[in-house]
């Protein structure tokens, strides 16, 4: 229940900001602070503080303009610090996370009159090893065969002038070790000499420990009331237990903004790979190295039996995936070796043949084995740097073997967890694990990279994050499809219980004309719908701005090679330039009055942001569907078929309203702004999935073949 004290700090924190930056109060931002506040105030708990409710989580679609920002910082703020919990605005680009931290917030914190602290939360991979850093102005190495693990590149004079470089910043105060920060673009393979993951840092242990860039970063989370983090590292979290880098998800209030990419997240998040060939060349080296590795750590009676372990591991595992790269090789149907191009094999419902499935399950025990005497190494080896612990292992040795051990604990970890997904039945009344084979060339030499992914997260989600959290927001322009939640419930895993809205929009879309113009054709005729294009653009007023929008890579470049020059030279292509500078050399041409066409793919139908008259015309050449050809989508494809479903109307269709009404957003802005809409795809209008498609856009006025609609 959102008491009156609540209430009343809420309104006036509002009051105040409006005032201070000189706004106007929106329906729908009041609409949106309201539902949330009511919400997440409505949550109850007992005396410790635990959630008793399961109303907790609320899904508000807020378009363009609604200032959705501001609003959920408004209400979820005063209600976290009331119940003694943590805010995590977690976003899904760098763009958002950036405003939400260098202007939202610092805006809010001027003018609303709340009292907080607020920090950026990033993985530790994110930031420099100072131990690392260390070793490196040093000119040594943790040990001699760490960096052939970690396929570190000899980068030599460039390297040790960014070391030194880095040295001076950080130990000048003048760079806080976070690699984001840093003047200019660090090559991965100079970082990775230079950063640590969370099993190779030995937090307390290391000398390093006060002056540690990461536990600084952390350091000031822990006083801080909001939290600004990303989807990723809330997966990542979650995936270790939580609580780890971030709050524990029961003392968070998370409030997920572009919320529509979470579930393709958690997918990405809780797929595993292998390449074989690359497991070979570690296990190879492991093998070569295990004379140093017992030279320098036998000493110690555990680690001398557990070094003894792994000739025997190893003596397994070479020959056994030699047989799986073969097998994988016959039942792709493909000649020994790989080609230039990546190729790829599905398997039908994720079922992989038994064959591999029976060397899957032989692996499963080695690589089990393999990770848990990798484990106990480095249980000792940090030990070993604790000094009111005796291990019998001096701390030099110890602290130079542990990234390797740690390194390689990681590695037959991930190895585990992939031949564990192909060993593994599939629950048949769940959707199946997409298992798939990809043969390619890494540095020159063919490679086989084997899969397993979800094809959904709805269940991990629903458990994981929904089901341990305080409180959440999940807040989006595009949240529904075709006008309804469904889809991204049964993507998400959210319940039927929460709280679902759709709010008002500021602008007035009457503006803007969608149109089906004359030229729109089916574009299942290639010739005939680019030549269609080629008629549009060249009717296109000389001084128009531009948005042209295309489905494939393909065809864009078809009809850029086919346009006149007088045309061509109005284009500016997406790959051509870097974005930045396709967008500035836009916008120059607009201020001067001359006409520009930008030419986009998918990533411009959401990323891109030109209000005004620096965009009056969005042009998109065809419906966007997503063909289901990779293996996730193909395979949950398959399977809402198999039990007679209709997987084109269940997935693509939905999917495909998000996205159409994501490329027209492109056109309103702000409240001012005004144009129009052209879909050169005639389905629209002649299948049955058109309608659904058109009423679920925003009301714009609507021109079919020149005619405007009543």
């Amino acid at each position: 229940m959102l008491d009156e004290a609540l209430k009343g700090e809420i309104q006036t924190a509002y009051r105040r900001l409006l005032e201070g930056l000189e706004l106007t109060p929106r329906y729908g931002q009041r609409l949106m602070i309201a539902e949330i506040a009511r919400t997440l105030a409505g949550i109850q708990a007992d005396e410790a503080g635990k959630r008793l409710s399961d109303e907790h989580v609320c899904v508000l679609e807020a378009g363009t303009g609604t200032g959705k920002t501001l609003a959920y910082l408004l209400a979820a703020l005063p209600v976290a610090k009331a119940r003694g919990k943590r805010l995590v605005v977690a976003t899904a680009t760098v763009a958002l996370q950036e405003q939400v931290l260098h202007q939202d917030l610092p805006l809010l914190k001027t003018h609303s009159g709340l009292e907080f602290d607020f920090a950026l939360a990033k993985g530790r991979g994110r930031y420099l090893c100072v131990a690392r850093l260390d070793q490196a102005l040093e000119g040594c190495e943790e040990n001699p065969t760490l960096a052939l693990f970690e396929q570190a590149l000899d980068s030599g004079d460039d390297f040790q002038a960014l070391a030194k470089a880095m040295g001076e910043a950080y130990g000048g105060g003048r760079w806080e070790g976070d690699r984001d920060a840093w003047p200019e673009a660090i090559e991965d393979a100079h970082w990775r000499r230079l950063t640590i993951d969370h099993r190779q840092c030995t937090n307390r242990r290391c000398g390093h420990f006060s002056a540690c860039a990461f536990f600084r970063a952390r350091r000031r989370l822990e006083g801080a009331d909001v939290i600004v983090a990303n989807h990723d590292l809330v997966l990542a979290d979650l995936a270790l237990g939580g609580g780890v880098v971030l709050p524990a998800p029961g003392e968070c209030i998370y409030v997920f903004d572009e919320g529509h990419h979470l579930p393709d997240k958690a997918i990405e998040h809780f797929t595993h790979r292998f390449a074989v060939n690359g497991a070979l060349r570690w296990l190879g080296t492991l093998k070569k190295s295990l004379t140093e590795l017992n030279a320098a750590l036998a000493v110690q009676p555990t680690l001398a039996r557990l070094l003894a372990t792994l000739p025997e591991a190893l003596a397994a595992l070479e020959p056994r995936l030699g047989e799986v790269f073969g097998l994988a090789h016959q039942l792709a149907e493909l000649p020994e070796g790989a080609g230039d191009s990546a190729q790829h094999h599905r398997f039908p419902m994720g079922e992989a043949p038994q064959a591999l499935r029976d060397q899957a399950a032989a692996l499963v025990p080695v690589f089990a084995e393999m990770s848990r005497t990798l484990e106990s190494m480095a249980d000792i080896l940090r030990e070993s740097l604790d000094p009111e612990k005796s291990t019998g292992l001096p701390r030099e040795q110890a602290e130079a073997w542990l990234p390797l051990v740690a390194l390689l604990h990681g590695r037959a970890l991930e190895a585990h967890a992939l031949w564990l997904a192909f060993a593994e039945q599939d629950d048949p009344a769940e959707p199946p694990r997409a298992r798939w084979l990809t043969f390619e060339r890494f540095q020159g030499e063919p490679d086989l990279l084997i899969s397993a992914s979800p094809v959904s997260a709805a269940s991990t989600l629903a458990r994981h994050l929904w089901g341990s959290c305080y409180g959440a927001v999940v807040t989006s322009a595009t949240l529904t499809a075709l006008g309804r939640f469904e889809r991204l419930q049964e993507r998400a895993g959210l319940a039927n219980r929460y709280r679902y809205q759709r709010l008002p929009s500021p602008f007035d879309y009457s503006r803007a004309v969608l149109s089906v113009p004359r030229e729109a054709v089916d574009p299942g005729n290639r010739e005939a719908h680019e030549a269609a294009i080629l008629d549009f653009i060249g009717g296109l007023g000389a001084d128009e701005a531009v948005l042209m929008l295309f489905s494939s890579r393909a065809q864009l470049r078809a009809v850029e090679k086919a346009l006149p020059k007088a045309l061509a030279e109005r284009v500016l292509a997406q790959d051509r330039l870097p974005k930045r500078e396709l967008i500035e050399r836009h916008r120059a041409r607009v201020d001067k009055g001359q006409g520009s066409i930008i030419f986009g793919l998918a990533s411009f139908a959401e990323g891109i942001d030109l209000p005004g008259a620096y965009l009056t015309h969005v042009v998109i050449t065809r419906l966007p569907f997503a063909v289901p050809d990779d293996p996730v989508g193909a395979t949950l494809a398959e399977w809402i078929e198999s039990r007679g479903g209709n997987a084109f109307m269940r997935i693509s269709v939905p999917d495909a309203s998000i996205k159409l009404v994501q490329a027209c957003g492109r056109l309103i802005r702000k409240e001012a702004d005004a144009g129009r809409i052209s879909l050169l795809d005639r389905r629209v209008l002649t299948r049955r999935y058109g309608r659904a498609l058109l009423d679920a856009l925003p009301p714009f006025v609507r021109e079919i073949d020149g005619v405007r609609q009543g």
